[in-house]
């Protein structure tokens, strides 16, 4: 089986633009994909929060209460219900004082997939190993 690993850095804040949430919806959107793949192709994306992005994995984002839009948080408890990897980086939570506990999960809508607490060796090495990365 011929496997293409999509590397997605996401290092901006959710706050001022959407670059952080099309980054995550263009992951998503990665679903599809395999339906225009031969048989035994297949696209893995795998959704990196480092530096300033680890913000959007915090709980409690208000965009729809305050601006009438989706917000990051439904985005990322979309991925982790169809099972998308998202990892986060575990010095820069460390960094900004975020415990695990404040951090986005999708317990209520019945998803398996939690977000991933890794070193950043660990998303150096995700994104050494993926063919292509896309830098939101």
């Amino acid at each position: 089986m011929s496997v293409i690993d999509l590397g997605f850095l996401i290092q901006k804040p959710p706050y001022k633009s959407e670059t952080s949430t099309l980054g995550l919806t263009h992951a998503i959107s990665y679903q599809v994909v395999d339906m225009l793949l031969e048989e035994g192709q297949g696209v893995v994306p795998k959704v990196c929060f480092v530096g300033e992005g680890v913000l959007n994995c915090l709980k409690g984002h208000k965009a729809m209460e305050h601006y009438g839009v989706t917000s990051i948080e439904t985005h990322i408890k979309n991925a982790l219900l169809v099972d998308l990897d998202l990892y986060v980086c575990k010095e820069d939570l460390e960094r900004f004082g975020i415990s695990e506990d404040r951090l986005i999960d999708a317990d209520d809508m019945g998803a398996e997939k939690k977000l991933q607490i890794v070193p950043f060796s660990e998303i150096q090495n995700i994104l050494n190993n993926s063919k292509h990365i896309l830098v939101f």
